[in-house]
Parts: C-alpha cells; structure tokens; sequence
C-alpha cells in the first residue's frame, strides 16, 4: 500500500441461517441465505470491494456465506478462519483486525451481530461526512444478513479505534428465488 492511501475494512454479516436442532455454531444457512450469500459476493466484486484478505468466523453459516459469496469474485482470495470471530464484542474484533499485515489493503470480516453493527458504529461515529449520514442511520437501525458495512480506514490496522474510520457504503444485497 502507498503512503496516504486509506485502507478498507469491509463488514459482511453471514447470509439467512436455518434454525435445525443443532448447535448455534453449527447452524447451517438457509434457503433465503443460500440466494442471498452469491449477491454478497456480486456487490462487492460490481463494487471494487475485493478483498485483499478475510477473515472469516468459523461458525457453519459464516463459512457457507462467504464459500457462496467468493464464487462470485472471479479470483480466489486468502481467508483466515478465527475462531475469535464468533460471538465477538467490537474490541475482540479490533484486536483481530491489528493483527492483519500492513499491505493489506482491503480486509473482509465475515461475523456476526451485535458485534459488527457496533464495530462499524463504534468506527465510524466520528466521521460521518453529510453524504455518508443516510448509510449511518439505516446501518444504526439494523444491520441485517447479508448486509455489507465498507469503511475508510486511514490509519494502519494496528491504529485503528473507535473514531477513526469513516462509513463510505451500508448496502443489503438480495438474492432472487431461481
């Protein structure tokens, strides 16, 4: 990465899950989930948000969305499963991002809520320029599956705390019945 050049951490919550008689961590996604993961992967390639690196929680559902939604890039991309990013509070979350190397340009976190939602909150809460106010409000009302929180990064991973990223793109991309 160049000197000045913002970095992109890049929020994707797991697709729809199904609600089987199996462990939370197990939870397999469901039929809503298994449309709308591959739209995922659509906006951000249709976006230029390829990542340079995911990290990925290692619960079923998260595994599964982000198996669909990379099918859609075009080229395989490095995914690391951390176990750390299940159930995670934001502050695990940002401990998992300061480990990621500085020529990372773009990061993917495939998670869960609450602890996305509050991390792209907690990041951005400072730096909400007037044309990023509409994405903030609807990301602050609900952070659905599927939804995709991009953040402007400015500082390196390592220095990256609440405040100091700016929301550029809340979207929820939807898959449509085959």
């Amino acid at each position: 990465m160049s000197a000045g050049s913002d970095r992109r951490l890049v929020l994707l919550r797991h697709a729809k899950s199904a609600w089987p008689e199996v462990a939370d961590h197990e939870r397999p996604l469901g039929p809503r989930g298994l449309r709308d993961a591959p739209a995922a992967g659509r906006w951000l390639r249709d976006a230029g948000c390829v990542p340079a690196l995911v990290i990925c929680s290692t619960a079923r559902r998260t595994r599964e969305t982000w198996a669909l939604a990379a099918g859609q890039l075009g080229t395989k991309v490095p995914v690391r499963y951390d176990e750390r990013v299940y159930a995670a509070e934001p502050e695990e979350l940002l401990e998992v991002v300061s480990e990621v190397p500085g020529d990372v340009g773009t990061l993917l976190l495939v998670g869960h809520n609450p602890g996305l939602e509050e991390l792209a909150i907690s990041l951005a809460r400072k730096a909400v320029a007037a044309a990023d106010t509409e994405a903030i409000e609807r990301l602050s009302r609900k952070f659905p599956t599927s939804a995709i929180a991009v953040l402007a990064c400015p500082v390196p991973w390592q220095e990256l705390a609440p405040g100091s990223a700016r929301l550029t793109d809340f979207t929820v991309p939807r898959g449509t019945a085959r």
